[in-house]
């Protein structure tokens, strides 16, 4: 007996030895996770520590400067972080080049377009919290948005119109695939409609806008095709509706503040003007000359009304690219958290559907991003890479197969823009040394 209970107690305690090892190899993962995630910081570091060349990145500073020196643009920002650390972040000729201001590292931009990841992740925060799904009618929660017909041709009384095949989701909202347009991006009668409405008169506000859009019949069925719109618009009063926010107020507080966001916003306050990039277009001379209007006309100078999450927000480098790090981090930044990272894999996914497949050779769409599926016929280096940009030239991409990010800002429109994007791609790319596991 008295060696059966030996036995019995050596047993336990082995069991309660691998109970702790168990545990220790836990917490020893656990707080090696946590310091990985506390030096992803965007803090300043060679090249050479994260694997790239710093001689090879200098031609990406030489061919920007280039580019500005030949006067094709008046002033560039880029920036690459690579493992959560910054190895480039420089800047180029002028903010504006009337007053010769120089551009800095904390100017200004018009992002246009690169709102609508931002807005897509303030929606997505909602999901989080099983305000609605993916699979959603919109009208659901929009009722203005019911029973919306789809154009159908033009008859002799004008545009003719048919029954949808099924209410837009809130999937296809993400995704463009809705049926809706922009008014200025394609020719249609219902983009004719758009532009008579004024569907995006900065003047006004979401609510104007959803009411605008409730006249106006669908330019194509939900669902058939990719298709650039003013989906990502009618997000952000989705998001007022499910949270019962304003959207820029939601926006401080959920994604602003918690990232120390602090120059992204839906206009310039007066004490940072200082800082707000001039726009340019190129004249008839092929020069460049101030632009003060956009397709959207809007003062970013004065507080918005149209909170508008396709196109709405002006920001600078370091903010942007404190938002996406959030992302290539799975959703957290600082010790802050925004989205879980099963949240950040869903958005990054491509969600098309069947009939779409793809909206350029390689390229998907995911909940608000373009992802890459194909490297080879993308004419890119990973796939997985998400991305976006601006109508003023702005444009960022995050590769998580090589855990880097890059965000580069101008404030150019017009034909016979050079193409800063596919440049800093491949030059940022060939500074790699050392490709990630």
């Amino acid at each position: 007996m008295k060696t059966h209970r030996v036995t019995r107690s050596l047993s336990l305690l082995a069991t309660l030895a691998l109970v702790f090892l168990s545990t220790a190899a836990c917490e020893v993962t656990s707080g090696a996770d946590v310091q990985s995630r506390a030096t992803r910081d965007l803090a300043e570091e060679t090249p050479e520590a994260v694997g790239m060349s710093s001689e090879r990145l200098a031609r990406l500073s030489e061919t920007m400067q280039g580019i500005v020196d030949d006067g094709k643009l008046a002033g560039i920002v880029t920036m690459v972080a690579r493992h959560g650390k910054v190895v480039h972040f420089e800047t180029f000729g002028q903010q504006d080049i009337e007053s010769a201001t120089p551009m800095k590292r904390d100017s200004i931009f018009r992002i246009y377009s690169m709102t609508k990841p931002i807005t897509g992740v303030a929606l997505m925060t909602l999901y989080e919290e099983g305000r609605f799904r993916l699979a959603d009618p919109v009208e659901k929660y929009i009722p203005e948005l019911e029973g919306l017909k789809v154009a159908s041709g033009i008859g002799a009384d004008g545009q003719e119109t048919e029954d949808a095949d099924h209410p837009m989701t809130i999937r296809e909202l993400m995704t463009h695939t809705a049926g809706l347009t922009y008014g200025f991006f394609s020719e249609s009668q219902v983009d004719e409609m758009y532009r008579e409405a004024e569907v995006l008169d900065s003047g006004s506000t979401l609510e104007d806008m959803i009411e605008k859009l409730a006249r106006i019949p669908l330019r194509q069925q939900p669902g058939s095709t990719w298709h650039y719109s003013v989906a990502v618009d009618v997000q952000s009063y989705l998001v007022e509706v499910l949270s019962g926010q304003s959207f820029d107020v939601f926006l401080q507080e959920r994604i602003f503040e918690p990232l120390a966001m602090n120059d992204t916003g839906f206009h310039v306050p007066a004490n940072k003007t200082d800082r707000f990039a001039q726009l340019y277009t190129y004249g008839e001379d092929g020069g460049l000359t101030v632009r003060e209007e956009s397709l959207v006309p809007h003062n970013y100078l004065e507080p918005a009304t149209l909170f508008a999450g396709g196109h709405g927000l002006v920001s600078s480098t370091m903010d942007y690219m404190r938002f996406c790090q959030m992302l290539l981090n799975g959703g957290e930044l600082d010790g802050v958290r925004i989205l879980s990272p099963t949240t950040v894999a869903l958005m990054q996914r491509n969600q098309l559907p069947r009939a779409v497949e793809e909206i350029r050779p390689g390229v998907g769409f995911g909940l608000d991003f373009a992802v890459v599926m194909d490297p080879v016929e993308a004419e890119t280096f990973s796939k997985g890479e998400y991305s976006w940009g601006g109508l003023a030239g702005t444009w960022f991409w995050i590769d998580p197969a090589e855990d880097l990010v890059f965000v580069g800002m101008i404030q150019q429109l017009g034909e016979g823009r050079p193409d800063v994007r596919s440049l800093a791609r491949r030059l940022t790319y060939q500074a790699i040394l050392e490709l990630s596991d």
